[in-house]
């Protein structure tokens, strides 16, 4: 571990940050965006509610919530009633996305259970996300217009990141930058949003508003590229997950990118065997051996501690409370889970 921080670890179904007192305000927090999200589902048809409901109960790591607490540290009043409510909202948006993702990835599961769309069809899936964002649009409501107008670019470049993807690299992009942009739109912003809201409703300074907005920007890159290497090179007892998952669906991430990159020989057969999904298991852990005798781990792990340096500016311009603690050993925890 880097600076000597150990990793936030589980206990009890929460989290420890580090401090005692941290602790206490977060978990009181998560507990109060439980119960506002319960609310939130409890208002309108039966028949509506029991699909919108099934992702948000499901669980899920709860991640945007906890940074949109953690970024409030910096302000007057940590954890106050409207920081409850743009925590609520960035998961509320959060959890749409993820029905509208499971519909374009024809996905079968999705937080241990069977995805919307399996169970129910594609037209409840999207209609299920869509009043998710009907209930954020009414918390917002009740916050600010300034929060109304984030949300309404924050949607913007969602939806530009997911059409992005489907669309993919055209003519003369650069296929690595057109990979960490839709992962800058798609992931990235919305914990950035978690970043901004968490310190813009607590009364944080502008520049510490701009600090945590820019590093959860940053977090939701080293995150999602974390987990594009984990998905390659780690085995199914490390990760929990089949490896290759991606190869499998076609979706080329950075490390299999940067390893496609040159004239060597395994780049090579890499090009020819990747120009589309792999349907065989012996296609797939042919690419697997590919891509661990070529250098893509440690081209991407470059690209990784790039953005960890670019984190750690934001840091210094940060104030030195427990919350910044807690953030930076959450960012240097998830670049050790690479091993």
């Amino acid at each position: 571990m880097t600076h000597g921080q150990n990793p936030p670890q589980q206990h009890a179904g929460s989290v420890d940050l580090g401090d005692p007192e941290l602790n206490a305000r977060v978990a009181t927090g998560m507990e109060a965006v439980e119960q506002r999200l319960a609310d939130e589902l409890a208002v309108g048809e039966d028949f509506v509610l029991e699909k919108a409901a099934h992702l948000v109960h499901a669980g899920g790591k709860r991640f945007r919530p906890m940074m949109t607490l953690l970024a409030s540290e910096f302000g007057k009043h940590p954890g106050c009633e409207d920081v409850i409510k743009a925590a609520t909202v960035v998961e509320l948006v959060h959890v749409a996305t993820l029905y509208h993702d499971d519909v374009m990835d024809e996905a079968d599961r999705r937080r241990g259970v069977e995805s919307a769309n399996s169970r129910w069809g594609n037209s409840v899936a999207i209609l299920s996300g869509d009043i998710l964002l009907s209930h954020a649009s009414a918390l917002m409501a009740q916050l600010d217009v300034e929060t109304v107008a984030h949300f309404a670019d924050t949607f913007r470049m969602l939806v530009t990141g997911q059409m992005r993807e489907t669309i993919g690299p055209r003519d003369g992009d650069d296929v690595v930058e057109h990979y960490l942009k839709v992962i800058e739109e798609k992931t990235a912003v919305l914990i950035a949003s978690a970043g901004h809201l968490g310190a813009i409703h607590s009364g944080a300074s502008s520049e510490h508003v701009d600090a945590l907005r820019t590093l959860g920007s940053l977090i939701g890159m080293i995150f999602q590229i974390v987990d594009d290497v984990i998905d390659i090179f780690s085995t199914s007892e490390e990760s929990g997950k089949t490896p290759g998952t991606d190869l499998r669906e076609g979706v080329l991430t950075l490390p299999v990118l940067l390893a496609m990159e040159g004239d060597g020989e395994v780049a090579q057969e890499l090009r020819s065997l990747l120009d589309g999904p792999l349907h065989s298991d012996d296609d797939v852990n042919h690419a697997l051996d590919l891509l661990s005798r070529s250098n893509g781990r440690e081209r991407t792990l470059e690209v990784v501690n790039d953005y960890l340096a670019r984190a750690e500016e934001q840091f210094d311009r940060l104030p030195d409370i427990p919350a910044k603690a807690a953030l930076r050993s959450l960012c240097h925890y998830t670049v050790s889970r690479v091993g």
